[in-house]
């Protein structure tokens, strides 16, 4: 039996990474909530953060697929 797979995400500041690895992994590293990484990876905070005006600053997650599917 197999393990279910976990998504692996990046979060950024601009062009800064500050964390990879799962929303655990990610939560830990930048000292926040596992429920912020899955809002930074929402569409409602993509638009958000669309309307900023320095998006260099802005903190954005990415979920990052796996090219072997």
């Amino acid at each position: 039996m197999s393990r279910p797979k976990r998504n692996e995400y990046a979060v950024y500041r601009g062009e800064e990474l500050l964390a990879m690895g799962n929303v655990d992994e990610c939560s830990e590293t930048l000292g926040v909530s596992t429920s912020y990484i899955y809002w930074l990876i929402s569409p409602t905070a993509k638009k958000r953060l669309a309307s900023r005006k320095n998006l260099d600053q802005c903190i954005v997650g990415v979920r990052l697929d796996d090219e072997d599917e």
